[in-house]
């Protein structure tokens, strides 16, 4: 394991239980809190209804995006963005098992990863909802474009060749799948 991801795995366990004490007030008394998945491309506003969801319900965020950029790590970095993924996965099932709802902003362009964590967080007996949020690539570039010239610490640069590659190989969520998840 690379200095960089053991630095991911050390930072992501010891940070949980803190943002868990403050999200305590969504847990349901023995019964599981619920996950929800955000599912779109970069650009679409993923994070802004996150964050909303977040104080409104309240859950708990994950968003390996936040997370790399305060340990310093390119956002476009494959490993530690997998390895992150894969624990923030498996804290959500912890914290939805402790009554926690929690929100993953991963976008999960792939049918299968939607499945997966429908599946695993109904085998707990838990809520799972999926928000869909589509927006046509001219938009998604418009709103990239502008998130570009911020230059802020955490914003990954993306070009337009990157948003339409991503758009030919994102999985959309039609409407026999949308019916498996619960409504809001």
């Amino acid at each position: 394991m690379s200095i960089v991801c053991q630095r991911v795995c050390s930072v992501v366990v010891g940070t949980i239980g803190t943002v868990v004490r403050h999200r305590v007030s969504g847990m349901n008394e023995g019964r599981p809190g619920r996950l929800i998945l955000l599912c779109g491309l970069p650009g679409a506003g993923k994070t802004s209804l996150a964050k909303r969801l977040a104080d409104q319900i309240p859950a708990v965020r994950l968003c390996p995006d936040d997370w790399l950029a305060r340990l310093g790590i390119d956002l476009h970095e494959a490993e530690p963005r997998d390895r992150l993924e894969g624990l923030f996965r498996q804290q959500s099932e912890d914290l939805v098992r402790l009554g926690v709802s929690v929100i993953l902003e991963f976008g999960f362009w792939a049918r299968a990863e939607r499945d997966e964590m429908r599946l695993r967080a109904r085998a707990l007996g838990a809520a799972v909802e999926l928000h869909y949020l589509p927006v046509p690539t001219d938009e998604l570039w418009r709103r990239l474009e502008a998130r570009n010239r911020q230059e802020s610490p955490g914003v990954a640069v993306i070009s337009r060749s990157m948003i339409e590659q991503w758009a030919e190989i994102f999985e959309a969520p039609d409407r026999s799948e949308l019916i498996l998840f619960d409504h809001p």
